[in-house]
């Protein structure tokens, strides 16, 4: 088969999200190197859209996963079966963070977090506006697509979900629109898709304290932000701040699809009553992503990784001296 009739085949007989994709044929992918058929290597600097932070095939990831797929695979649908991969992950990760956020709910990917994450900040408030902040990306599905402020995405897709109000991202000022009629607040610790956003110093501060005064939820989007990208584990660490969920994914898996909405536990058990089941998934919580998981987060913490960031941060900015760039927004090598 040759390349031509292989992207001939990837057009036709694979979904297509772009007129033009970039069609590189890849063959394998090592540390920071993806390689073609012809054996050219990449240097990925896209990291699998902050997926591959800790390179492609860390050989401790692929160790345990090749482990777990000796032992089983899918057994049940999420919840019901006691399965070490997520017992593992969870405490392990509860192990980092604040006690307020000792429970994770698995899902598969972070759009999927992002829709669970508005429901159950919906059924615990009993409220029914969400608030999201302009030039904000979350996820495609129904529900996260419409906390985008840009209609131009949208368009095509109209009605999204009603309830959904925008405030400008670093706008102490528009705080004010948060009140008492509001469920949640859904916010990026660093605006990514925006073009590497930080938020001002004391902004989030502003928008906890806004949000705790009328009894609106917190839900900060660390799907771009968690596992070190920022130079802390996760960025709200960084910030100075305690959301009431947090929604995890992306690197968390180290290269396979995994999400998670992270908060305390009787906050997550709202949705096993009124209704039974109130949030359900089949894969979420797989035990192969599940081990991977835990697997990269053992990497990053047992060799300081993190530690790492903030130094090759300031190395970049040091190299990236040239009068053609005129500023560098990053937030650790989240850049």
């Amino acid at each position: 088969m040759t390349h031509r009739s292989k992207r001939d085949i990837f057009i036709q007989h694979v979904g297509q999200t772009s007129t033009y994709p970039l069609g590189l044929e890849i063959d394998s992918a090592e540390g920071v190197f993806i390689f073609d058929v012809n054996g050219k290597p990449y240097f990925d600097l896209n990291s699998g859209i902050s997926v591959s932070s800790l390179g492609h095939r860390h050989p401790k990831v692929i160790k345990a996963i090749k482990g777990q797929l000796d032992r089983y695979m899918h057994t049940m649908v999420y919840g019901e079966h006691i399965q070490s991969p997520q017992l593992n992950f969870a405490t392990l990760l509860a192990s980092q963070l604040d006690p307020s956020l000792n429970s994770v709910y698995f899902l598969n990917s972070g759009t999927e977090v992002i829709e669970a994450g508005m429901k159950l900040m919906k059924r615990v408030t009993g409220r029914y506006e969400i608030i999201a902040a302009a030039n904000a990306y979350h996820g495609s599905t129904q529900g996260a697509e419409s906390l985008r402020s840009d209609k131009e995405y949208a368009q095509a897709f109209l009605p999204l979900m009603p309830g959904i109000n925008h405030i400008e991202f670093n706008s102490t000022e528009d705080l004010n629109s948060i009140t008492n009629r509001t469920a949640g607040v859904v916010i990026e610790a660093v605006q990514a898709e925006a073009g590497i956003v930080l938020p001002e110093p004391n902004y989030l501060k502003q928008l906890q304290a806004r949000c705790n005064e009328v009894g609106a939820m917190l839900l900060l989007d660390e799907i771009q932000t968690g596992f070190g990208r920022t130079g802390h584990l996760f960025a709200h660490q960084k910030y100075g701040i305690l959301p009431d969920l947090m929604a995890i994914g992306k690197a968390m898996g180290g290269g396979l699809p995994i999400g998670g909405l992270v908060g305390h536990s009787e906050l997550l058990n709202a949705f096993t009553k009124y209704p039974d089941l109130g949030h359900i998934t089949t894969f979420g919580g797989h035990p192969i992503p599940s081990t991977a998981a835990h697997a990269a987060l053992k990497v990053l913490i047992e060799e300081g990784i993190v530690e790492q960031v903030l130094e090759l941060e300031q190395l970049v900015h040091n190299k990236l001296q040239h009068p053609i760039i005129k500023e560098i927004r990053s937030s650790g090598l989240m850049m």
